[in-house]
């Protein structure tokens, strides 16, 4: 997709000569493959302006016809799949297959799943002598990150649409052609005009400019702690709702009584998808001491096998703040067993899969999100000691337990301070609630608790 020099307000592409630029460069050769204008506070305000006055008509609108713009999104989607993938692929490096399976499958799978809410969720109900509407929350502020470009946008703009709200999103720096090609889309869908408004633009400026605009109802951020508590403190000031979905280190238990091999291998494949930029990746692997000798071996042997699959991480910085992570693992005792600190090819922001044995759990591999393509490997005595270390860190966002007994697996899950885990290789459900504990986050994405981040309650007794 050729990148466009205007900002999509109102329903329309507002050119915006006289803004500064930002490039996109695509990771795997640096070369850079268009720019985007750097949106003002300005800009901002002209989009809120937009969105508030699109409003009181969309929020009126019946369900149903929310429904229907929702369902022509995912078609538009799924027409434009092999295009949107290969934006993505072309400004996150994303292997494409993975850009059509994953970075699009999903947000088009979510996109369907609020078409149909809108149409079936409860937005009146009685309770005694009650009647409680729940209604949309206003305008929305959709400030997301770059590793899942679109599923990210999606998972915040579908449930505000189909709640009755409007939104102005401000999409990461690193990946704004996909979210020009989403704005094309919801065009193309016939979702009235000020309904979404896109500002492409840098977070100190756009961003927070968004975050703290006196018009903007609630701001849904996904991206790190540290942004997201300034992002809190800035909407705190006008008690303004946030919805935040943070950092994440999550623990991968692996029992006494587990598939070793299957565990590990799924576990390693985890860390290693979309070259280890997700936030619920399960980057710390526990295994009982016992065992823990044969789970390294075997996590090493599966790392080699990613050395040509992924792609390279997104931009200089990361690469950069990946080796970091890597040296400070190494200088710290961590035994490197797969993987390292030099670069796999000579262009292109590239980590190798890598592999630490011997962490033990106060190092800063084992307690920093890393956000690359980086395993670190853990032994516990007992499962006491390996609740302890799983719950042995600030976040809480997602994790996995392996058992050979799924009761076995699902009575540790329950005691582990994490928003949601997978028993033994369970596969991701777009409708089940996404969130974290702790500092991974407030409220909810996805599914009908996602819906209902977008509303607010007002009862009315009779």
């Amino acid at each position: 997709m050729k990148a466009r020099q205007a900002l999509y307000i109102d329903g329309v592409w507002c050119p915006a000569e006289g803004r500064d630029t930002i490039d996109v460069v695509n990771p795997v050769d640096e070369q850079v493959i268009g720019q985007v204008p750097a949106g003002t506070a300005e800009d901002v305000d002209h989009a809120v302006r937009a969105a508030r006055a699109a409003l009181p008509a969309w929020a009126a609108a019946p369900p149903a016809e929310r429904a229907a713009r929702l369902a022509a999104l995912r078609d538009v989607l799924v027409a434009r799949k092999d295009e949107i993938a290969g934006t993505i692929t072309a400004e996150l490096g994303s292997p494409l297959a993975f850009s059509q399976a994953v970075h699009m499958g999903t947000p088009i799978a979510v996109a369907g799943s609020y078409a149909e809410l809108a149409a079936t969720y409860a937005f009146e109900e009685k309770v005694g002598n009650s009647t409680v509407y729940h209604e949309p929350i206003g305008v929305v502020g959709a400030i997301t990150p770059w590793n899942y470009p679109l599923h990210q946008i999606v998972a915040k703009v579908a449930p505000a649409l189909a709640a009755g709200c409007t939104v102005v999103l401000k999409p990461a720096e690193d990946t704004p052609l996909t979210a020009q090609a989403f704005a094309d889309a919801v065009h193309e869908a016939g979702v009235p005009a000020g309904v979404l408004n896109l500002v492409t633009g840098l977070g100190p400026v756009a961003g927070q400019a968004l975050a703290g605009h006196p018009d903007v109802d609630l701001v849904s951020f996904t991206g790190s702690t540290a942004v997201g508590s300034r992002i809190a403190a800035t909407a705190g000031a006008a008690v303004k709702k946030v919805a935040l979905e943070l950092g994440g280190k999550s623990a991968n238990v692996i029992l006494p009584s587990a598939d070793l091999a299957r565990a590990v291998n799924v576990g390693v494949a985890n860390v290693m998808s979309n070259s280890g930029q997700t936030c619920s990746a399960w980057t710390r692997m526990l295994v009982h001491t016992a065992q823990y000798d044969a789970a390294v071996e075997l996590a090493a042997r599966a790392a080699a096998k990613y050395g040509d699959r992924i792609g390279p991480v997104v931009n200089a910085r990361q690469r950069d703040r990946v080796r970091g992570y890597i040296e400070k693992g190494l200088a710290e005792g961590a035994r490197l067993v797969a993987g390292g600190v030099e670069p796999p090819r000579e262009r292109g922001y590239f980590i190798s899969p890598t592999v630490f044995a011997d962490v033990t759990p106060e190092m800063t591999v084992a307690q920093e999100e890393i956000f690359g393509p980086v395993l670190s490997i853990l032994r516990y005595e007992d499962e006491e000691d390996a609740l302890r270390i799983a719950n042995g860190t600030v976040y809480g966002l997602a994790g996995a337990v392996w058992a050979g007994d799924e009761a076995e697996a699902v009575a540790f899950a329950r005691r582990m301070e994490t928003g949601q885990v997978d028993i033994n290789g369970g596969r991701f459900n777009p409708l089940a609630p996404f969130g974290g504990y702790k500092q991974s986050g407030v409220g909810r994405e996805l599914g009908v608790h996602g819906l209902a981040e977008y509303l607010q309650t007002k009862s009315l007794q009779f």
